[in-house]
């Protein structure tokens, strides 16, 4: 299985160029970016940057790899081309808002508020907008505009605006906006004669920033004065700054113990945030652009055929479909597509993932760049389901090749009214002329 599967996680002795699933090289103008370079290269860079966060399975990917090479050479001294194998470093994938792949940013003059790029896919479309983009940033210039964090180190002679998203709290304030909150705090406590505190400062301030922006305000980064504050002090046993601990509804507070940058409190945030994000969406299989948009773009899609509605009725369907949400919400981190369609909608289909002589309701994991497929042999249930992805997710089970080597032709269908079936109507018989008696003694 282990073959087929991306790990998330690279070897660490191994620089990125020997990486067997990288799609790029050192001898590339593109620069490989990585959660321990991206500060220095990118956030405290003067240069605006094109950044690619791709995943080496992904075909799209793939397919710009010869493209973005290209642009990188044109650019190369004019605009930095980086890229980010975003399967490998989830973090700083997650940490940008990637949800699918490629995902291109621009980062221009602030730093910290990265914008998408929309445009096509062919070098020159590429270097256009970067030469559109520098114009943008040489006009800001020009005109006394610095653009925020352009230099990605905030100045303390800026003031308090930096620390705009940073929410102050006091002993009579903390209750009534962290106990019983339903979002997430991040609560630094400090003093303001501790040196530690002033070198995070604008870390927390840039933090607060990207993550109210990530989460759109589910996660929030506070700052008490603890030689100010000191119920709150002693009640959270402060004794050094800072200190800085995680607040959930119904949960005692911990403590945080990463990284006092940017780039790891934010990614801290954002991994609360998943914890309490919704689950993928769970698609049915209507088109042929469902399917295959979905299974491009993740690195596996869970697909199961569910039994036809007069065999189950709509609370028997309903029942099936919440297992696999339960199951796309325990698996949520993991970035898998999740699809469905009715046996005997999509017979071709069913026949290349060998699903039709199993029975229904049926389950299959399928890798769509090296189309190969694992199926399920436990039940299907919240358990055997959860043994079928957790053997997956450590790279074990059996796999096949999809029949064909491709995917088959998708059927556009209606999508279900969430109903119960109905009987399809048959003509009526006219039984007038039968002589039903005369039927029966033949028929014994």
């Amino acid at each position: 299985m282990h073959i087929w599967m991306s790990s998330s996680h690279g070897t660490v002795s191994c620089t990125f160029f020997l990486a067997v699933n990288g799609l790029y090289s050192a001898s590339d103008d593109v620069i490989e970016l990585t959660p321990t370079n991206f500060n220095k290269e990118v956030i405290q860079s003067e240069s605006l940057w094109l950044v690619e966060f791709y995943a080496p399975w992904c075909g799209h990917c793939q397919r710009l790899t010869p493209e973005w090479k290209k642009a990188a050479t044109a650019l190369k001294g004019v605009v930095k081309v980086g890229a980010v194998d975003a399967d490998k470093h989830q973090s700083l994938g997650g940490q940008y808002g990637v949800r699918g792949f490629p995902t291109i940013k621009i980062f221009g003059a602030n730093k910290n508020k990265a914008e998408d790029y929309q445009g096509g896919r062919t070098s020159d479309a590429i270097v256009d907008a970067a030469l559109s983009a520098l114009r943008s940033l040489v006009k800001e210039r020009l005109s006394g505009r610095s653009g925020g964090y352009s230099s990605g180190r905030q100045s303390r002679e800026s003031g308090g605006g930096d620390k705009k998203d940073v929410i102050e709290l006091t002993d009579d304030s903390f209750d009534k906006n962290v106990i019983n909150s339903d979002d997430v705090w991040m609560v630094e406590f400090y003093a303001p004669w501790c040196g530690h505190c002033k070198n995070l400062e604008p870390e927390w301030a840039a933090a607060a920033t990207e993550v109210k922006e990530q989460t759109k305000g589910k996660v929030k980064l506070a700052a008490v004065d603890a030689t100010v504050n000191q119920v709150l002090a002693s009640r959270y046993g402060i004794r050094g700054f800072p200190t800085i601990k995680i607040f959930q509804k119904g949960e005692d507070p911990v403590d945080y113990d990463g990284g006092r940058t940017r780039s790891d409190i934010i990614a801290r945030a954002l991994d609360l945030f998943s914890d309490n994000a919704p689950p993928p969406e769970l698609l049915e299989i209507i088109s042929e652009d469902v399917l295959k948009s979905t299974c491009d773009a993740h690195q596996l899609c869970i697909i199961s055929v569910l039994p036809h509605i007069l065999d189950t009725g709509a609370s028997g369907r309903n029942s099936y479909l919440d297992v696999m949400l339960k199951m796309a919400e325990k698996y949520k981190k993991k970035m898998w597509g999740w699809l469905w369609t009715e046996a005997g909608a999509q017979s071709d289909l069913e026949s290349s993932l060998g699903i039709g002589g199993f029975g229904y309701p049926a389950m299959a994991a399928v890798n769509a760049r090296k189309m190969k497929f694992a199926l399920l042999k436990g039940s299907f249930s919240e358990q055997g389901i959860n043994e079928f992805l957790r053997e997956l997710s450590v790279g074990r089970g059996s796999t096949a090749p999809v029949g064909g080597g491709a995917f088959p032709k998708i059927h556009s269908v209606e999508p279900w009214d969430g109903k119960d079936g109905e009987l399809p109507v048959e003509d009526d018989i006219d039984l007038s002329d039968v002589d039903l008696d005369d039927w029966d003694k033949d028929e014994l």
